[in-house]
């Protein structure tokens, strides 16, 4: 396969280290994880694998990878994947990001699109559209864990982690990420207030996947970022919450493959 060199799977770029899978076959599609890391057991992954060559690097920080001392936030960081995406020559290239990772797909189409084919944004966080006053998203970090399950999925009993039941390597990947997440995001709380007033420069089309069930980044927060974006769609997901993809892995994996034909 051509494209980004993945050794001993790492993916190495200008100094930085990023844990990295690669697999598949297709046009590439460079995926963007959120909060909770990379998933790459999900059955949706494997079953987009069939039709796309999939680049699944890990962000500094999450899973206890190398921090870099250049990446403040998530605006620092979508210069990373532009220079991965120009070193590595990557063209014509599909991006996907999910809630954190797609508020980083918009970044970086904000300021490059040269070798974008399209974004597609999955219940993506990152852009206020109410005042300064008003808050865009419900505070996870200072709700119990049982309130957190309702708002992230439409099933939290079946979708929701039991952090009780997991192991201590597993306990320790979700505190790791957990902070990994808190530098990215808390300050300003999940979005770039420049960001708004960047989003007429994504020049590519946007396809955005919404679970209708989503309490952190609502269907209507959805719509509106879709409308203010020069060539976006919005695509709803029933039964599911912030990540379709794992709520609703069919469902998602359709819609997807529909969009970006």
């Amino acid at each position: 396969m051509s494209g980004p060199p993945v050794e001993d799977g790492v993916l190495r770029v200008r100094g930085a280290e990023l844990p990295c899978r690669r697999f598949g076959s297709g046009p590439p599609l460079l995926m963007l994880h959120g909060g909770a890391g990379p998933t790459p057991q999900a059955p949706f992954l494997h079953a987009l694998a069939a039709h796309f060559e999939i680049i699944l690097p890990t962000h500094p920080w999450f899973y206890g990878s190398p921090p870099l001392s250049r990446v403040a936030g998530v605006d620092d960081l979508a210069y990373v994947y532009l220079d991965l995406i120009e070193d590595c020559g990557l063209d014509d290239l599909t991006v996907m990001g999910f809630s954190m990772g797609g508020w980083l797909a918009l970044e970086m189409a904000t300021k490059s699109c040269a070798r974008l084919r399209r974004l597609v944004l999955v219940d993506a966080v990152g852009v206020k559209f109410t005042d300064r006053e008003t808050r865009q998203f419900p505070d996870i970090f200072a709700m119990p864990a049982e309130r957190v399950g309702q708002l992230m999925f439409h099933d939290p009993a079946r979708m929701a982690p039991n952090l009780q039941s997991l192991s201590e390597e597993e306990l320790t990947a979700f505190v790791t990420n957990r902070e990994a997440l808190v530098h990215y995001v808390w300050e300003p709380y999940l979005h770039n207030p420049r960001l708004l007033g960047r989003l007429h420069r994504v020049r590519v089309p946007v396809e955005c996947i919404w679970g209708e069930s989503d309490g952190l980044a609502t269907p209507d927060y959805g719509r509106q970022l879709a409308a203010a974006l020069p060539d976006a769609r919005f695509h709803p997901i029933p039964q599911a919450g912030h990540a379709p993809q794992l709520e609703q892995p069919q469902a998602f994996v359709a819609t997807v493959l529909a969009a970006c034909r």
